[in-house]
């Protein structure tokens, strides 16, 4: 069988051509659109977490208000002299409970932020290691919106059977906002 030159050029030609149509397919189509698929695929798992977490909160949504609400109503007053006696008030049931001696207490107040306001309390006590393990536990067992910052526990004799106590607390008080109306929440 014998092949003509040209037709063999031809038919070269063609392959290289075929070649190159493939390899431009390749970079131009096929790659391209496989890629696209991926971050679509990844998209939509995204999305479907995204909804599955949606749902969940729905099915929680009386619980997560409830709590809300709960910690709402632990917050200290919006009264500063009232929220500095609701605090001031629980740090002397917490030492007559746990028989601790309260030596100061120094309330100061932080506002940080339009939506709350918080009070720090520093407060200073002594007591064997049984009053103030039992002061601690009062004070973080109690539901009002207090937070232990900061806690420093010394030895205050040689047989270390009295300790004194600083503590740092910080109280939430929630500012109320002013309703917004339908057109500002819009925007």
């Amino acid at each position: 069988m014998k092949i003509d030159f040209k037709n063999r050029q031809q038919i070269l030609v063609l392959i290289a051509a075929g070649a190159v149509a493939l390899l431009a397919g390749d970079k131009l189509l096929i790659t391209p659109l496989a890629n696209s698929w991926k971050a679509r695929s990844t998209k939509i798992a995204d999305f479907g977490k995204r909804v599955a977490e949606g749902q969940a909160l729905i099915q929680r949504e009386r619980s997560l208000r409830d709590r809300w609400e709960q910690m709402r109503a632990s917050t200290l007053p919006n009264n500063a002299s009232q929220a500095e006696q609701q605090v001031l008030k629980a740090f002397d049931t917490w030492a007559r409970q746990s028989q601790v001696s309260l030596l100061s207490i120094s309330p100061q107040w932080k506002h940080d932020n339009d939506e709350y306001m918080t009070l720090e309390c520093r407060a200073e006590a002594s007591g064997n290691l049984n009053t103030v393990s039992r002061f601690l536990y009062e004070l973080e067992r109690d539901p009002m919106a207090l937070r232990l910052q900061a806690v420093e526990i010394s030895s205050r004799d040689n047989d270390g059977q009295q300790f004194a106590l600083g503590l740092q607390v910080s109280g939430l008080v929630l500012t109320p906002q002013p309703e917004r109306t339908t057109t500002q929440a819009k925007r």
